[in-house]
This record gives C-alpha cells, sequence and structure tokens, in this order.
C-alpha cells in the first residue's frame, strides 16, 4: 500500500510502499477513502474516513456493524509524535480498535465524515466529561439498579413513583427493588410503584437477597433508607456494588444523631437534608439553625411546577383515612395516630410494623 512516511533523520516526508498492516485483536482493517486537515493535524496524521474490508479473528462472531466489511466508518489515529511511533492515518489501509469508530450515515460523504470525529469528541469532552452536563449519548443499555428500604412507608411510596418517572422521562432503563413487610408486596409490584424485587425486612439475610436481585447480581448504586434508624444505614449500605463509593448515592431522612445510627467507615456516604429548606428560609431542624438555601428554594419550585402539569397526574396520592371532626378533632383524634417519632418506638410501645 501507499503511506506517507514521516523521515526524523532528514524531516522530511515521502510517499512509500508499505505491507498492509493486519488487525490485532479487537481491530479493523479500513481502506481509507478520505484524510481530513486540522489545526492540530500539522504536526500529525489524524482524521480519516472509510471502509471496513477485514476484522481480527476474535471479531468474526460480533453483530457490531463496525466489524462488517462494507461498512463506512470514521475516526482519528494520534500519529508518530516525539514519544510514540504508532503509525497514523495518510495510508491506504489502516487499523484501529473497531470500537474507536463509528458508523458513517448515508446522507454523509466520507469527505465530512472524517472532519467530524477528533474535533467533534474533543467538544463532548469538554461539556459532558469537564461540566457534567447530561449527555445525548448516556448509556441507557445499563441498567440502573435502585434500592428503597420502608418500601412501603408513605415517603417511599412516593419515592418509587419519582424513580418510574425519572426512568420514563430520562429513557434510563431501572431496576426497583425494595424491603417492606411481606404482606405488602403484592400491592408495591402494581401501578403505580411496580417493583422489579423485593424482600422481607424481617429474614435477616434480606441484604444479601437484595444483591443477588440486581441485574448483574452485584449490588445496587443508588439507596433511600425511608427508616433511616440504628441499623438500617449499615444494613442498606451492605447493598451497594463494590465499586460504588463517595456522595450523592445514599439517602436517608434523617440525622445520624437523630436516628442513632454512625456513618465512620461507610465508604459510600449517607446524604441527610431537612424538607425545609425548600422554603428558602432560615430554619430550626432538630436542634440546628439551618441557613436560608436559595439552591433548596429553586429546587422546590421546579418541583411544585413539575407537579403544576396539565398533561397528567404527576403523582398519586397514598393511600388515605380520612377523619371528620374538624380542627377541633385535630389533637384529641389525629395526634394520637401519629404516636412517637421513631418507627422503632411505635412498634415496641404499640406493637405496630411497617406493615
Amino acid at each position: 500500500m501507499k503511506a506517507l512516511v514521516l523521515i526524523p533523520s532528514d524531516r522530511t516526508i515521502a510517499v512509500k510502499d508499505l505491507p498492509i498492516p493486519v488487525p490485532g485483536p479487537g481491530e479493523v482493517l479500513v481502506q481509507c477513502g478520505s484524510h481530513c486537515h486540522t489545526t492540530t493535524t500539522r504536526r500529525g496524521d489524524r482524521l480519516f474516513a472509510g471502509v471496513v474490508v477485514d476484522a481480527a479473528s476474535d471479531l468474526s462472531g460480533s453483530s457490531d456493524e463496525r466489524t462488517k466489511p462494507g461498512a463506512r466508518v470514521s475516526g482519528f489515529l494520534q500519529g508518530a509524535a516525539s514519544v510514540n511511533d504508532r503509525p497514523g492515518a495518510f495510508a491506504e489501509f489502516l487499523v484501529i480498535s473497531h470500537d474507536l469508530l463509528w458508523v458513517v450515515h448515508n446522507s454523509l460523504t466520507l469527505e465530512a465524515a472524517s472532519a467530524i470525529s477528533m474535533c467533534g469528541l474533543t467538544a463532548a469532552q469538554g461539556l459532558f466529561s469537564r461540566l457534567d452536563l447530561p449527555s445525548p449519548f448516556h448509556h441507557r443499555e445499563e441498567v440502573i439498579n435502585i434500592f428503597i428500604y420502608g418500601a412501603s412507608t408513605s415517603l417511599a411510596l412516593y419515592a418509587a413513583q419519582l424513580v418510574r418517572s425519572s426512568a420514563a422521562e430520562s429513557g434510563r432503563s431501572v431496576r426497583l427493588n425494595g424491603a417492606a413487610g411481606a404482606s405488602k408486596h403484592n400491592f408495591l409490584r402494581q401501578e403505580p410503584y411496580w417493583y422489579d424485587a423485593l424482600v422481607d425486612y424481617r429474614d435477616s439475610s434480606w441484604p444479601d437477597q437484595v444483591k443477588a436481585a440486581t441485574s448483574d447480581g452485584r449490588g445496587v448504586q443508588y439507596a433511600l433508607d425511608c427508616i433511616s434508624e440504628g441499623i438500617t444505614v449499615a444494613q442498606v449500605h451492605s447493598t451497594f456494588a463494590d465499586d460504588v463509593q463517595g456522595n450523592h448515592r445514599f439517602g436517608v431522612f434523617r440525622s445520624p444523631a437523630g436516628g442513632g445510627f454512625e456513618t465512620e467507615g461507610l465508604r459510600v456516604h449517607p446524604i441527610y437534608g431537612a424538607v425545609w429548606e425548600g422554603l428558602g428560609l432560615e430554619v430550626e431542624c432538630n436542634g440546628s439553625t439551618l441557613p436560608a438555601n436559595p439552591t433548596a428554594r429553586a429546587f422546590a419550585v421546579s418541583f411544585f411546577s413539575y407537579l403544576s402539569s396539565s398533561e397528567s397526574v404527576k403523582l398519586q396520592s397514598n393511600p388515605l383515612r380520612l377523619m371528620p371532626g374538624g380542627l377541633e378533632r385535630i389533637a384529641p383524634d389525629g395526634f394520637q395516630l401519629l404516636g412517637s417519632d421513631k418507627v422503632s418506638e411505635r412498634a415496641a410501645r404499640e406493637v405496630r410494623t411497617e406493615e
């Protein structure tokens, strides 16, 4: 094949005859139909578009279009530089990893396609990788595993609906797992909650059951502990996949002091906040003063605008108990039903459980 070769000894370039390269594992052989220059290619030969003519033997059974002879593809190579001697793209044939190519649409010429790859990726890296803006090519095929402990509580019933709405709006595939009393499982499998898997929180092995029920059997990526008392936080934490860590993955609804739990040693840090922050005012909560939070208020405004949509009801109300009597009966009747602030104390004193 013909190739443009850099000759370092005299700093010249020349067209030479070279052997056609052989694709290695995961690679394809591309016959180039177009090469493109940009301001960043002055010292190297990088951008190309062409047609796949062969693939490595390990790709023989692949269904990926980029491995098929005749596929029109585009990509880029770095080319030779001071720290490497990699071949570039200024040749009649080249080899490249198939997953670093993209299939050129029939409406695009190879010339136009060759201009897109490197500059397009540079722009995408700036926006989506570094600024963390949502990308149009997020991996929708990857299942997100979410776990909600206390799945039959009022809080969790709304959380499950919001998970389903989020999945529908974003196009992401979500597997929703929950822990609740066994008598509630049939209810929670139905609309609008649609739990994929449920475990009985009374079974001491429930954390292992949750991990086994995830899409890959490795554990969850996100969790809400709607009880957030005592050992529940550590138990819910144990359902995370081993590679999950950091913040913004684990939501709790009591502070460590209020819920009586420890966070030391947890690789996934529980995030706690007070709903009152949504008012945008300085508030007293659980013995602490929370400063006015404009960001939390803006989030609340967006949420209520979302609920105000005239297209459809966004959240179904939880099952209600209607109580007559007006204001006069709130204290003697209504307050008596509320009991203790903690679920564990209510259960111990009133012989009531999550069920």
